[in-house]
């Protein structure tokens, strides 16, 4: 005989008998329903999905391009490659000191003396009453020259910005002081040439000697006018073919080139977790999906900031503008894409600088535009579409940039660059390669990403720095 025993003593919340199995117990003879493994770290990539591919079968993009640059106009240009900045020496020409010096041979020379210098906004790039040694090229930024005011302040004589220069007539003189303090308005991307390494060009060149020589005693020998004044040369009215500045246009004789990067990483999974738990999930497909995930999220932020390819650091400096007040305002994005007036495609930003540009615009009273991108709707600007990115970076002071695009090789704008059916491939231009089994049974996969970004003509790219995003 069997008896069956119930305990009175089992209640429920309201302290009644529990009449029936509860569903703690119950759940230990069901079989759940699980989701796969969530990752928050995963995006939109919008990059990544709208940036046209270009497949680079010797692992190596050459980007040809004409180099253009202006003599004649008393601004300096420069090439950039990645961060790094450097004077186009004929550009030297256009300095007081250097004009009409033809010798390109000294002028490279004292073009690879020069030294890149970054200055915050704020921060002191030459100081009234010390001793001048350098000469300054201002690649990018906005200075200003201070001399001590009337009345115990420092006023302002000058703002210099892009191609400005400063310090020419003081780095020929042996014993000088600057007269002027150059202070930096924002932050300063500065070529600096100590007056030593001028020296020591101009000791190796007769030809730049008799240049300094000719240069300083070409003021005694200008025409005066009748009030002993030197002379304006002016011409007009003039009729013919008079000489005028030209242009100087050549091909780029070391012309950039954009290896193909890499992510790597070697994923281990245990034998007994693969042999035993694959059901109802495969656990290799699963920690391969997330993995893979990781890879072409570190692949957009490389695309984004990497120094030597990323697009934060590629663009020109000719093609980075400020912002008017702080935040982005309709003005400002209006300005960014004028430096990408020919066809612009996207623009990206951080989505803190999405918004901060939506209050700007329900300030003025203004609707952005929405457009459909691949079913999605996203927000646009004279129609073209933004994107939120969220590896474009926000500073501790509440600032980030925002991008606008002309993508495609066709168009000469913005490409990435991948290798596509290598071995082992598991999606385009990645490839999961079976790195055998240890002697802890763990199996390894090494998982390999390869990609790289070009911006084919400087126009192609622009930047709106210095986006306040904060309330």
């Amino acid at each position: 005989m069997v008896t069956t025993s119930v305990d009175s003593n089992s209640s429920d919340e309201d302290g009644q008998s529990q009449l029936s199995l509860g569903t703690a117990a119950a759940r230990n003879l069901a079989t759940t329903t699980k989701s796969v493994p969530q990752m928050q770290g995963i995006t939109s990539r919008w990059l990544l999905r709208l940036l046209p591919w270009v497949q680079v079968p010797g692992g190596t993009y050459r980007v040809n391009r004409r180099l253009s640059h202006t003599l004649g106009d008393g601004r300096i240009e420069f090439v950039t490659t990645g961060a790094e900045v450097r004077v186009i020496p004929a550009e030297l020409g256009e300095l007081p000191l250097l004009r009409d010096f033809g010798d390109s041979g000294v002028l490279d020379a004292l073009a690879d003396r020069f030294v890149q210098r970054e200055y915050a906004a704020g921060e002191l790039i030459a100081e009234a009453g010390r001793p001048a040694g350098h000469l300054f090229l201002i690649a990018h930024g906005k200075a200003t020259k201070l001399a001590p005011g009337p009345y115990d302040e420092q006023s302002v004589v000058e703002v210099l910005a892009d191609g400005a220069h400063f310090g020419d007539q003081a780095i020929a003189a042996p014993e000088a002081d600057w007269s002027y303090s150059l202070k930096a308005v924002t932050a300063c991307t500065v070529l600096a040439l100590r007056r030593q390494d001028f020296d020591e060009v101009a000791q190796g060149s007769e030809e730049l000697r008799g240049h300094l020589r000719r240069r300083a005693e070409l003021p005694r020998q200008r025409r005066r006018n009748a009030e002993g004044e030197a002379a304006i040369e002016v011409a007009s009215g003039h009729t013919g073919e008079p000489a005028v500045a030209g242009t100087f246009v050549d091909y780029e004789l070391a012309p950039r080139e954009y290896e193909l990067s890499v992510a790597q990483t070697v994923l281990r999974v245990h034998s007994r977790v693969a042999d035993l738990y694959n059901e109802p999930m495969n656990q290799v497909e699963q920690q391969l999906r997330l993995t893979v995930e990781a890879l072409r999220e570190r692949q957009e932020h490389e695309l984004i900031n990497n120094r030597e390819f990323g697009l934060l650091h590629n663009a020109d400096l000719k093609q980075r503008i400020h912002t008017r007040s702080g935040p982005p305002t309709p003005d400002d994005l209006d300005e960014l894409l004028a430096t990408v007036w020919k066809d612009p495609g996207l623009i990206l930003a951080h989505p803190k600088a999405i918004a901060a540009f939506g209050r700007e615009c329900n300030r003025r009273g203004v609707h952005p535009d929405a457009v459909d991108v691949q079913g999605h709707s996203v927000p646009a600007w004279r129609g073209v579409p933004i994107f939120p990115c969220n590896k474009i970076p926000v500073t501790g002071a509440r600032t980030s940039s925002i991008m606008v695009l002309r993508t495609g090789e066709a168009a000469q704008g913005v490409i990435g660059l991948h290798r596509t059916g290598v071995e082992d491939e598991y999606e385009p231009g990645l490839s999961v390669r079976f790195m055998g089994i240890d002697e802890k049974a763990i199996i390894s996969y090494l998982v390999s990403a390869y990609y790289s970004a070009a911006v084919l003509v400087p126009d192609a790219l622009g930047i709106l720095e210095n986006v306040e995003v904060g309330h």
